[in-house]
């Protein structure tokens, strides 16, 4: 199989550049860590409220999980409905399913307001039943949604699944006309851009070693130290997702990367892709160890899926490749001759609970655990935790929730068991 390992995304996008000899600033109000949607949405927010704000990233402006995800804009939350309301209880649980709902529009309202070229869409998501009794259950699911949180889903029986996806292997499906698709390497270059224009300072290639307590003319802050230098920040705001590292341990312990792996194919010819996918919509499967796939706006397919659990490696990509390209053509076996031309790979941010959690942690504001929906809750929770910073009062459920770590904290913030964790979820794919 001839294929590159390359982000197809980014050969779409013409990201910003920054100066990389520009001194860091002395001082500035908030320091955010990390130039992907949760920092840069942040930064946006806070310097339209006034704040001075430095965004600090290691890499390049949406070098990780932003630029590398299926570009998929979902509603809900990857925890389930039902356990939503056992958890949280009902109040609760609809705030935090309204918001996920929300976050659709924060998206697209943000889109418009910067006309940001990224092609979204209100396109949907399907999400398809690999057994009955996974169809069965959406029946529950959409009664407990209409009845709870007021937002209509559709069923498709088997039997009108081919309007739907042009693939016979799966007993049915569940749809939300709410969801979108985008590219996001667009957006991200698209949301880079209008936070500078805000006036936030952006920094690439900089990375954040260590942040201790430092009061400065009798005001708590922040020392961030970072491989160019250090700064003075009164508040700090860390979106780092999956990439969350030795500079802020306490959270570091929190969050368990996954890797997460793309395949896209050549252009495809027109009338195979409205075969393939006939409304264009978001999909993916009721799998603990999912496929998820959708059409480019070029007309490629394009596959994404837990081909292997660990964080992305050079040898991880090159396996995730040929395990997609079967996982593809048992979905499409009218993909059996079609060309693989790009595969990439990228790292997710998993709670142990699987929830999004956002508030403070040693006095530093965060927003972590998108668990696969982080395009459009990012966003959202980047504005509202700038809000929160800027003193203002915005209703987020997902924030003081418990935030449990490991059990009997064997768990430093390197996933020595996701070999384990991945058999086991192929065994409950097995058995449930």
């Amino acid at each position: 199989m001839s294929v590159r390992e390359h982000n197809f995304w980014l050969t779409t996008a013409q990201l910003p550049q920054t100066d990389l000899a520009r001194p860091l600033p002395e001082r500035v109000d908030v320091a955010v860590v990390g130039a992907g949607f949760t920092g840069l949405s942040a930064a946006r927010t806070l310097t339209k409220r006034g704040a001075t704000v430095a965004v600090l990233e290691v890499e390049t402006i949406g070098w990780g999980a932003s630029s590398r995800n299926g570009g998929m804009v979902l509603t809900g939350l990857k925890l389930g409905v039902n356990k939503l309301i056992a958890r949280y209880g009902p109040e609760r649980a609809r705030r935090m399913y309204a918001a996920s709902v929300a976050s659709m529009d924060c998206v697209e309202q943000l889109v418009r307001e910067e006309t940001i070229d990224c092609d979204f869409s209100r396109c949907g998501h399907l999400e398809v039943a690999c057994k009955q009794k996974h169809f069965d259950d959406y029946a529950r699911q959409v009664e407990v949604i209409a009845r709870e949180f007021n937002h209509q889903l559709r069923i498709v029986p088997k039997n009108m699944l081919q309007t739907e996806i042009g693939s016979s292997i799966y007993y049915g499906g569940m749809v939300d006309e709410a969801s979108a698709g985008l590219n996001p390497a667009r957006y991200v270059a698209g949301l880079a851009r209008a936070t500078t224009k805000a006036g936030a300072e952006i920094f690439e290639r900089t990375r954040v070693e260590k942040i201790e307590r430092e009061a400065r003319q009798a005001a708590p802050g922040w020392r961030v130290r970072t491989s160019r230098g250090a700064l003075w920040a009164r508040d700090v705001f860390v979106g780092t997702s999956g990439y969350t590292g030795a500079a802020t341990p306490a959270l570091r312990k929190k969050i368990v990367p996954i890797g997460s792996y793309i395949i896209a194919t050549e252009i495809l010819p027109a009338a195979l892709g409205r075969e393939l996918s006939p409304r264009n919509r978001m999909i993916y499967d009721s799998k603990n160890y999912l496929y998820y796939y959708r059409l480019t706006p070029d007309t490629r397919m394009l596959f994404g899926g837990r081909a292997a659990f660990f964080p992305e490696t050079r040898d991880s990509i090159r396996k995730s490749a040929e395990i997609l390209r079967r996982g593809m053509i048992e979905v499409y076996p009218q993909l059996c001759d079609v060309r693989v031309e790009y595969v990439w790979g990228g790292t997710l941010d998993f709670a142990f609970d699987i929830m999004p959690h956002a508030g403070q942690m040693d006095g530093i504001y965060y927003s972590v655990g998108y668990a696969g929906h982080g395009v459009a809750m990012a966003t959202w929770q980047g504005q509202k935790i700038a809000e929160l910073i800027a003193g203002e009062k915005p209703d987020n459920p997902f924030v003081d929730i418990p935030f449990p770590g490991a059990p009997l904290g064997l768990y430093s913030g390197r996933p020595w068991f996701l070999p384990f964790a991945g058999a086991w979820y192929k065994l409950l794919d097995r058995v449930s």
